[in-house]
């Protein structure tokens, strides 16, 4: 191992949605930054890939993000810009479900708390506007025009490209092996070298309670499987025909969006969880028992609600999502370690916002006032964090 010479303002460890997000807002500040992750940038094996990430300002299960999807949203925006390259995809978003459920009547109250613009419809007025949809005659929809979806490995792609265009410098297959505070700062050791740096980031989606002791009993890893299906129709199905979707039948919960690419129209079970004993064993590889589950309950549920949608299976994806026990962030500085900040247990709802959790992150190296609420994501809301 050799030691590097060079110090740098700030190390970013784990360089996918959040990390490469806190790259380029640091990078775009003017600071010397590193980021180093242990796979390609971007990658399948975490939580930052595939062709689209649903963006939703209804947000019934928790209306105090409403504000942090706005800002989100503009931030993509500008990222968008800067890019040249479509990232986000405004297709509207469709909450569903029995008149009384808390994803309905959640939705009309996040909307009218935020003065949201919004439809309120009956399961025929939702077909009519979206043929694809078959609800029960009892459901209820709540559309809001201004959500979607976004890609989440081009995404990636844009903040490193850009962030290294404001002079940020990557490293890709590099493994964090330790970091020590020191008197001015951290050290960081990887299987290639040693680096220096007034603040560490640490971004490592599961494998950040590897990196954190503490934090072991706080998050937690999870295997999720999503389905992507061919259409009969696919332009009924294409993001300009077809919205986003939240739905819950009083027992069970369903999401997905439009055929956004590759992957075909996407549909998956909220809670369909495995836990992940290790995410250094993870195999994105879908097991037979997998395969089993997407040709049983999901292909039955997904013919259930659309079946123009979901004629046959197209493919089966699997990634990993980290929670906290309250299913809220945490984006603090390590109580012990002022130098040392962590952004993690983004608990499978966290894409959307990693363009903002980049600037939360970066506001916090820079000492510098955020654009929302962040007392959410307090670290000290759990046990006290050592190292």
């Amino acid at each position: 191992m050799q030691t590097s010479s060079q110090r740098f303002d700030a190390i970013v460890v784990g360089v996918g949605g959040i990390g490469s997000a806190a790259v380029y807002h640091l990078a775009q500040r003017g600071l010397d930054v590193l980021g180093l992750d242990q796979y390609n940038i971007p990658n399948s094996i975490g939580s930052s890939h595939g062709d689209s990430r649903l963006i939703r300002l209804t947000n019934h299960e928790d209306p105090e993000y409403v504000p942090h999807v706005r800002r989100s949203l503009t931030l993509w925006e500008s990222l968008e810009n800067q890019y040249g390259e479509q990232l986000l995809h405004r297709t509207g978003t469709v909450d569903a479900g029995p008149p009384d459920s808390d994803t309905v009547q959640g939705a009309i109250k996040a909307c009218k708390e935020y003065d949201l613009s919004y439809e309120h419809l009956s399961s025929q007025e939702l077909s009519e506007k979206f043929p694809g949809f078959e609800l029960p005659e009892d459901f209820e929809a709540v559309y809001q025009p201004d959500g979607g979806f976004i890609n989440p490995t081009k995404c990636v792609q844009a903040h490193v490209e850009l962030a290294q265009e404001h002079g940020a410098v990557t490293h890709a297959h590099e493994t964090v092996e330790d970091w020590n505070s020191t008197a001015d700062g951290v050290t960081v050791e990887t299987d290639r070298a040693t680096y220096e740096a007034d603040n560490l980031v640490i971004t490592a989606g599961a494998w950040t309670q590897l990196l954190v002791d503490e934090l072991e009993e706080t998050l937690t890893p999870w295997r999720v499987i999503v389905g992507g299906f061919q259409p009969a129709d696919r332009e009924q199905f294409t993001p300009k025909n077809f919205p986003v979707f939240s739905i819950n039948d009083g027992s069970q919960g369903y999401y997905g969006g439009p055929d956004a690419g590759t992957s075909g129209f996407k549909f998956g079970l909220v809670d369909n969880l495995e836990e992940v004993a290790n995410p250094g064993d993870f195999d994105p590889r879908p097991t037979e028992k997998e395969r089993e589950r997407l040709r049983t309950e999901l292909l039955e549920n997904a013919q259930r609600y659309f079946p123009e949608g979901a004629r046959t299976i197209k493919r089966l994806k699997t990634c990993m999502v980290t929670h906290t026990p309250d299913q809220d962030f945490i984006v603090d500085h390590l109580p012990s370690d002022p130098n040392v900040i962590v952004g993690a247990g983004f608990s499978g709802k966290g894409f959307k916002f990693s363009s903002l959790m980049g600037e939360l992150l970066a506001d916090l190296v820079t000492h510098q006032e955020s654009a929302v609420d962040v007392e959410l994501f307090d670290i000290s809301r759990f046990q006290r964090v050592t190292r």
